[in-house]
């Protein structure tokens, strides 16, 4: 089988690449209620596109393994995966503290399968960071996984377990550095939070700011202890088109790379972040979007992408599209196959649209300030961290993974390597709202003005 050309130490960005693609074909059947702008179903549209474009056949397809109640718990509290696993849709009313002390309600519904959902996109994206740990692969594809909100122990903005943290913990296992970066239009909190005393994580989220879900993400929160400096918000506006967002994404991830050289990348590609999403405000075309991926592919350092929010479904199926086409070095035709999605694609029926012409508010100078603002910080990091193994963690073996189509994978080792801390107090957070259109088809960490903020799910020093 064709898995996309070799593993190269270097190369152009049009040089294939070893891809690993992660896909349940059960994940599009999970249904989180009437009106719910999260639909599932957007990850079958999107492998759809993908089959008819003819790109399986130039990757690794694998069926995750679900993660088990023991992987969960190297992040998430006990007990609230044993509630995530015994929750159902009739049981509810019985268990209403429950449902409040885990935030499980409006945002979070409790729906058929939810655990069962929750174990799908966590395995992915863990299974994703071992095949990346064993040089299976130079880049793993999971668009089910992306869910950064979640908590250790409390669900939120539509996630439930946070599969991003569970993939990063697996990746520090082989590489002293890992970076995270985030394209959703919100925060991603959840990821920072867990890795904000630590200086083997570096989080990077580029996200709307200003009364917005989840209210967190100021440029001012920078990490803590260790960590200090290991944390950079870069807090936009809306309307923001592609060439704004390029002239803060580009000069800033090239400066992380130079300074923090990663081991390896994990990038969330929310495609909330598109021109004309269902909760959206941003401008972004798809290749704007897509660019992110190119510019991270073009470093050749281990790769991880996942998913995250994306409410207008036809166009989140052709952003995860086309970036999986940018993932291998292949050119896709505008031009969208007949396939038995076609119609969600009317009337241009294009893999491309153009964005809107809304108002872009975030000015020259405002980008300029902040652009400086966080080079000024990275500054502040003479040399990337070192980290001395005393003992190496044990490779990671599973029996074999089941997959779409013929090979064999390994999976993590169950034991956790990483201790995480139990101490937390939940953040203040606003509600994702539904916007009214329906869907055609379908720190210093405590600043002075907050005093009582503590920022929860912190990793404790791992390794050193």
């Amino acid at each position: 089988m064709d898995t996309g050309g070799n593993s190269l130490p270097g190369g152009a960005d049009g040089v294939k690449r070893k891809v690993s693609y992660f896909y349940d074909p059960e994940v599009g059947n999970y249904y989180y209620g009437q009106g719910h702008p999260m639909k599932p179903h957007r990850m079958r549209m999107t492998h759809a596109l993908l089959a008819h474009y003819g790109m399986l056949q130039h990757m690794h397809v694998l069926k995750p393994n679900p993660a088990r109640d023991k992987d969960l718990a190297r992040f998430h509290a006990d007990d609230y995966v044993n509630f995530l696993r015994t929750i159902t849709p009739e049981t509810q009313q019985e268990q209403l503290r429950q449902l409040k002390r885990f935030n499980v309600g409006e945002d979070c519904p409790v729906f058929d399968g939810l655990y069962s959902f929750c174990q799908t996109s966590a395995g992915g994206s863990v299974g994703g960071a071992v095949k990346l740990n064993h040089g299976h692969c130079d880049i793993a594809v999971n668009w089910a996984g992306g869910l950064h909100h979640a908590k250790k122990c409390e669900a939120s903005g539509f996630c439930y377990v946070n599969d991003i943290v569970l993939a990063i913990l697996e990746l520090l296992k082989v590489h002293e550095r890992v970076l995270y970066i985030d394209i959703d239009i919100h925060h991603g909190d959840g990821v920072e939070e867990a890795f904000y005393t630590t200086d083997r994580v570096m989080t990077v989220s580029f996200h709307k700011f200003g009364d917005y879900f989840p209210g967190t993400g100021d440029v001012r929160d920078i990490g803590f202890g260790k960590g200090k400096y290991y944390s950079l918000n870069v807090p936009l506006d809306d309307g923001i088109d592609d060439e704004s967002y390029q002239s803060l994404f580009k000069p800033i991830m090239g400066k992380v790379m130079e300074i923090f050289k990663p081991g390896a990348v994990v990038l969330q590609c929310g495609a909330d972040s598109l021109s004309g999403d269902r909760l959206g405000c941003f401008n972004l075309s798809i290749k704007g979007h897509a660019e992110c991926v190119r510019f991270m592919r073009s470093f050749n350092v281990p790769l991880l992408l996942v998913g995250g929010g994306g409410y207008t479904i036809r166009n989140v199926a052709r952003c995860w599209c086309y970036e999986t086409s940018v993932a291998l070095g292949i050119e896709l035709d505008d031009k969208i196959p007949q396939h038995e999605y076609y119609e969600y694609f009317g009337p241009d029926y294009t893999l491309h649209v153009a964005p809107s012409n809304m108002e872009n508010k975030n000015s020259r100078h405002l980008l300029e300030e902040i652009k400086s603002k966080l080079l000024e910080n990275l500054s502040r990091l003479q040399h990337a961290p070192s980290v001395q193994f005393q003992e190496r963690p044990p490779d990671s073996e599973l029996p074999q993974m089941e997959e779409d189509h013929d090979g064999e994978d390994e999976r993590y080792d169950p034991d956790s390597d990483m201790e995480l801390d139990d101490e937390r107090k939940p953040l203040p957070g606003r509600v994702k709202s539904e916007l009214a259109e329906p869907e055609p088809k379908d720190m210093d960490v405590v600043k002075e003005d907050e005093p009582d903020r503590e920022v929860d799910l912190q990793c404790s020093e791992p390794l050193a």
